[in-house]
């Protein structure tokens, strides 16, 4: 009987060691990660600091005398949230949104009550699996850097302050 006792504290010590691995892990990877976005035809990541939430693309109702990228305002659990087809925003055409298609809400920090659409999610990504590439002058301000993965796929990295801090993302309405 006095065996089990032992191998019960032993087994819990060896539990709460494993714990406390894995928070300095998660800790330690949420560095290196990144959301995948599929933004028109182009491969983004996104830190994950600066999404708020992701979720399936709500009801959307337009807004009269706006850009034909503003697609109008969501009502998220009680919130009007603007919505901004962030392909269109970047001169891409695109074929519309599929089910696959997503809302990321931004965190009120960077701009309240605002989100992005987005044609889907494609995971999480580790930068330490990517190969990093220098960022030459064609690219927008709002890109933060290149990456390259194993297959060859171009990775942008989307600089979410950058871009919400851009005179045209703020100026929703023609004039």
């Amino acid at each position: 009987m006095a065996k089990r006792k032992s191998e019960r504290v032993s087994l819990r010590d060896y539990q709460q060691g494993v714990m406390q691995r894995l928070q300095s892990a998660t800790t330690v990877a949420q560095v290196d990660v990144r959301l995948g976005l599929q933004i028109g035809n182009d491969h983004w990541l996104v830190d994950l600091g600066d999404v708020s939430e992701v979720m399936p693309v709500p009801i959307i109702a337009g807004v009269p005398l706006a850009h034909s990228w503003f697609k109008g305002v969501a009502n998220i659990r009680g919130n009007l949230v603007s919505v901004v087809d962030l392909p269109a925003f970047f001169g891409q055409s695109h074929q519309g949104f599929t089910q696959l298609a997503r809302l990321v809400l931004l965190p009120s920090r960077h701009l309240p009550h605002a989100s992005v659409l987005v044609n889907k999610m494609l995971g999480l990504k580790h930068l330490s699996d990517l190969e990093a590439l220098p960022l030459d002058a064609s690219a927008a301000a709002w890109e933060g850097g290149r990456y390259k993965d194993a297959t060859g796929q171009v990775w942008r990295v989307l600089d979410v302050v950058k871009l919400v801090n851009e005179a045209a993302f703020l100026q929703t309405g023609i004039a």
